[in-house]
């Protein structure tokens, strides 16, 4: 008896500690995502008005008076290309609810293009060929298409 109450401890014990990781969404960033930020649940990207859902990697738009969730950018926007856009991280839950606030304060990132260190390129060898330059502040600003 004492054997099967050992073992549904540490049955329950492992489930626990799964789940505890389910939460984080390290891994599921997307390689156009900000660097940096292992945590992120959404961003914002001013330029098409967009927000991006990292946990389910959909997109989150306004279309008419409806908010739509997709695998991909609205129509519009197909072309867009995500790695050159800024994207401000948002951790509050349904920031999209916010979308009328987050329009006015974050208008200043609107053509904010290649000024945003993105977590990796497909192609990415390591070598950015004076892509990234260190500025005094040590951020990083980016120059030029890549």
């Amino acid at each position: 008896m004492l054997f099967v109450l050992a073992a549904f401890a540490c049955t329950t014990t492992s489930k626990a500690q799964v789940s505890v990781g389910v939460n984080i969404n390290i891994g599921n960033q997307p390689e156009w995502g900000p660097a940096g930020y292992d945590d992120a649940e959404y961003y914002y990207i001013p330029d098409i008005e967009t927000y991006y859902y990292v946990p389910r990697r959909q997109f989150v738009y306004l279309s008419g008076n409806r908010w739509i969730f997709s695998a991909s950018l609205p129509p519009r926007y197909a072309h867009y290309n995500l790695y050159s856009g800024y994207k401000v991280v948002l951790t509050d839950h349904q920031p999209y609810r916010q979308h009328h606030s987050h329009k006015v304060k974050y208008v200043k990132y609107k053509n904010y293009r290649n000024k945003q260190v993105v977590i990796k390129h497909k192609h990415d060898n390591g070598k950015h060929k004076g892509h990234y330059k260190q500025k005094g502040n040590g951020k990083r600003h980016g120059k030029g298409r890549h």
